[in-house]
C-alpha cells in the first residue's frame, strides 16, 4: 500500500509476500526506526508473515520453552516473553512515532490493544482485553473452564513493542488460520491454562486480504486517536 495521511500522521503501509526471514525483518525494523527518528521517512506499517519460528522477549523464561528444537528460536529485544510467529498468522510492525503521538507507552499500547480489537470485530468477533493477561482474548464459554474455575479464554493476538528514540517497533501479531498446534511447543506470553484460537477456528473464513482491509479501515478510529 501506498503512503497514506491518516490524521495527522503520513504513514506508509507495506505488505510483503511470501515469508520473511525474521532476522532480516529487525534489521528492516531497526533501520526505519531510526529514519524515522531522525526525520528521513515516513511511519509505517509493515504486513507480513514468517516461517514458524519462536521468540523469547525481555522478560522470556526458559522454562516456558517446552520444544526448544522444535523451530528456530530467536532471542529479540522486545517487551514479553515467548511468542510463535508461522505462515497463516498476520504480522503488523508498527513503526510509529510515539514522541509525536503523546509520549505515552501505556496509551500507545492500549492503542494497538483497541486497534486489533475493532478490527476483530468486523468480523463479529468480541475480543477483550484481561487484567494481568497481555494481548487480545477471545471469551470461550462453549470450553471447559479452568481447574480453578475461571471461565476459559484464548488468545488470539499478541502485542510486543520496543521504543528507540521515540519510535516503536515490533507490534501485533493476529491469527488468521495458523497451525494451532504450533504453539504447544511453548508458554505463549507465559500464560498457561488458557488456550489460542484463530479467526478461521472460530468460524470466521478470513483471508489475509479481508483482516489487511480491516487493519487499515480500524487504524483511523484507534491509532490516530493517539
Amino acid at each position: 500500500m501506498p503512503a497514506a495521511a491518516t490524521g495527522a500522521h503520513m504513514v506508509e503501509w507495506i505488505t510483503s509476500d511470501g515469508l520473511v526471514d525474521y532476522r532480516r525483518a529487525e534489521a528492516e525494523m531497526e533501520a526505519r526506526a531510526t529514519a524515522i527518528a531522525e526525520g528521513r521517512a515516513a511511519e509505517a506499517i509493515w504486513l507480513l508473515e514468517h516461517p514458524p519460528l519462536y521468540t523469547a522477549g525481555t522478560s522470556a523464561r526458559p522454562d516456558d520453552l517446552r520444544a526448544p528444537d522444535r523451530f528456530p528460536v530467536h532471542p529479540t529485544r522486545r517487551g514479553g516473553q515467548y511468542t510463535y510467529h508461522g505462515p497463516g498468522q498476520r504480522v503488523v510492525y508498527v513503526m510509529l512515532d510515539v514522541g509525536r503521538r503523546g509520549r505515552d507507552v501505556r496509551r500507545f499500547v492500549a492503542a494497538l490493544e483497541a486497534w486489533v480489537i475493532a478490527t476483530l470485530g468486523r468480523f463479529n468477533v468480541e475480543g477483550m482485553i484481561r487484567e494481568g493477561r497481555v494481548g487480545v482474548w477471545v471469551p470461550r464459554p462453549d470450553k471447559p473452564a479452568l481447574p480453578d474455575g475461571t471461565p476459559r479464554d484464548d488468545k488470539i493476538a499478541a502485542i510486543g513493542i520496543r521504543l528507540r528514540r521515540w519510535v516503536s517497533f515490533h507490534g501485533i501479531s493476529i491469527n488468521v488460520d495458523p497451525e494451532l498446534s504450533h504453539f504447544d511447543g511453548i508458554v505463549p506470553c507465559g500464560i498457561d491454562g488458557h488456550g489460542v484460537t484463530s479467526l478461521v477456528d472460530l468460524g470466521r473464513p478470513v483471508t489475509m486480504a479481508d483482516l489487511d482491509a480491516a487493519l487499515a479501515e480500524s487504524f483511523a478510529e484507534t491509532m490516530d486517536a493517539t
